[in-house]
């Protein structure tokens, strides 16, 4: 009997642990393609010790980086505009590096960056608004010293990353 027990205990977590979990999308049927649009740049660039800081053809590595992820995800095809379910439009707003940590002597030993756009998904064929988000970031931390140091280019990378995986999440998981 206490053999059975276990059994019958065994079972029922596995069925408790299991349950609410799906490998589908969770998107509607109706919807298979999605375009992404070439993002604007409308980033306001500010002096910085006299330089310019600007990142050449962000919006283009943006589009990319969210093309990418929707093709890993595989949710979503990608397809020209015309053949399209979906269409995602997005705009640059700001890129932000900010001192997240200091060493003793104050010096900057760990920044953050932002890369905050806005965003338009757009059903095609009902020519309807399906969501929008005014400001949409990914994020990424490097350290400027030390043994986890890495170049300022390698975080906006790990931004990108991190911005295009929501992306694709708020697009794939939000029905």
């Amino acid at each position: 009997m206490k053999r059975y027990s276990c059994l019958i205990l065994l079972v029922l977590s596995f069925i408790a642990i299991s349950c609410g979990y799906t490998s589908r999308s969770t998107l509607p049927s109706s919807l298979r393609t999605i375009h992404v649009e070439p993002f604007k740049n409308n980033v306001l660039y500010d002096q910085e010790g006299g330089r310019n800081v600007y990142l050449p053809l962000l919006e283009q590595k943006v589009r990319n980086e969210v093309i990418n992820r929707f093709l890993f995800d595989g949710a979503l095809k990608i397809a020209n505009i015309d053949k399209a379910d979906l269409i995602l439009k997005g705009e640059l707003k700001n890129y932000e590096r900010v001192a997240l940590r200091y060493t003793d002597n104050d010096d900057v030993e760990e920044y953050r960056v932002t890369i905050t756009v806005s965003l338009e998904l757009w059903d095609r064929k009902k020519q309807e608004l399906v969501w929008s988000e005014s400001s949409f970031s990914g994020e990424a931390t490097f350290f400027v010293v030390g043994a986890q140091a890495k170049s300022e280019d390698a975080a906006v990378q790990d931004a990108m990353v991190d911005l295009g995986r929501r992306i694709v999440e708020r697009t794939v998981e939000d029905w």
